[in-house]
């Protein structure tokens, strides 16, 4: 782990200036506030801060770095380049403009590896959290072609995409995951507290209650009963299901569940081609191997079954075969893809072609959330106002039959 260590230096104009900078030695921090133009005067190793910087750290709070992020860095990195700036000089700029302190720390790692004479896609994969399989092999191949600088522009405009895609997915969840949390918490509260009162004045009354109004004093005194096991019991039902998934059979499964749910599997599998076509179009155009490529593409999928398809194809292609050919054997592949990338294939252009693809159905996404929003809002609306008013209506019914009930 890197020392913070504080600095006094002199500017060209002969301005004592001082500061802090984190690096694994005093030369490392030397070389570096020479490269920035300064003549060091004095460094010192600080630790005044490290105990209550440990202190102050939050788990789950400020410990991950944003796509959006990603992109932003790639896209000044490119254009300090293209400027003429040397990588250490660049990642030293951006390390220190940086808002996301998690991404500033990781290129301080970075820009030392690199001192240390590492190249930039093998110091960039020892942060996999923050750069995955693809972002380094697009960098390596930037590196090995000489074009780093468009390479980092590509996958710039490459994420900035999928985060559009993901916003999209999101506006189209958000709305009917809050309903049905809210139609949970309003069933909660009225089974635990509100329908215990109506039980106890209608006991006092006596009488014969209306069939639906027993059977949701009874579902009532079963749930405040069972109240405490109900809540370890979701927990523990989370906890299960989470490690199901974490499972490789898991993840099998709840994949090819996502792409048969009704409407909502329609969403999954245009994300899931979206994604496909995307990310081996700029792997392709960036150079990198068809093999590497398809590899690479396999783990950032995000669907199992997309997953075993692309494996598929990448065995076909080991053995000679054309991309189109093998996807043609997989379902999951609409033909209009396949065809799409055999003509690809035949001119010599399947990146652009996939880019087609890709384009296409981020459209399709778009006006499938339009039409999932605009047809979900009625439908939640009258399950929300169905299911709550239908217990109204159940603990209501015996007052319409209020003077048979008083003895």
């Amino acid at each position: 782990m890197a020392d913070t260590y504080t600095y006094k230096v002199k500017d060209k104009g002969g301005k004592v200036l001082q500061g802090e900078l984190e690096a694994d030695s005093v030369t490392l921090v030397a070389n570096r506030l020479r490269q920035m133009g300064y003549v060091p005067l004095a460094i010192d190793k600080s630790t005044a801060n490290a105990g209550l910087k440990k202190e102050l750290k939050i788990p789950g709070f400020g410990s991950k770095v944003k796509l959006k992020d990603i992109a932003i860095f790639s896209r000044q990195f490119a254009t300090m380049i293209n400027s003429g700036l040397t990588l250490i000089r660049a990642l030293a700029i951006l390390g220190e403009q940086t808002d996301n302190k998690v991404l500033a720390k990781i290129l301080v790692d970075v820009r030392q590896e690199v001192e240390r004479g590492a190249s930039l896609s093998q110091a960039l994969a020892k942060h996999p959290k923050a750069f995955n399989r693809l972002y380094v092999a697009m960098v390596k191949a930037g590196e090995t072609g000489g074009v780093l600088d468009s390479v980092l522009l590509q996958l710039a405009s490459t994420i900035e995409k999928q985060v559009e895609l993901k916003r999209k997915i999101k506006s189209a969840m958000t709305y009917p995951v809050a309903v049905l949390c809210l139609v949970m918490v309003i069933l909660t509260a009225m089974l635990v507290f509100v329908v215990p009162t109506f039980k106890n004045l209608y006991k006092q009354l006596g009488g014969t209650l209306p069939l639906p109004t027993k059977l949701l004093i009874e579902v009532s005194t079963l749930a405040k009963t069972l109240f405490p096991f109900i809540i370890v019991g979701q927990v523990l039902l989370v906890w299960g299901i989470k490690r199901y998934i974490a499972t490789e059979k898991g993840r099998a499964v709840v994949d090819q569940l996502k792409l048969r749910v009704p409407i909502f599997g329609k969403l999954v599998h245009k994300t899931a081609l979206t994604r496909f076509a995307r990310t081996l179009a700029s792997l392709l155009r960036a150079g990198v191997p068809i093999l590497e490529s398809l590899e690479i593409t396999t783990g950032t999928v995000g669907n199992h079954v997309f997953a075993v398809a692309i494996k598929d194809v990448q065995e076909a292609v080991k053995q000679g075969e054309s991309i189109a050919k093998q996807m043609g054997e997989h379902s999951i592949f609409p033909p209009m893809v396949v065809q799409m990338v055999a003509v690809g294939e035949e001119t010599g252009a399947v990146d652009t072609m996939l880019d087609k693809i890709a384009d296409f159905y981020d459209q399709e996404i778009e006006a499938l959330v339009a039409s999932l929003t605009s047809l979900l809002e009625p439908l939640l609306i009258v399950f929300l106002g169905g299911t709550v008013g239908g217990m109204v209506i159940s603990l209501y019914m015996p007052m319409f039959n209020i003077i048979k009930l008083i003895k």
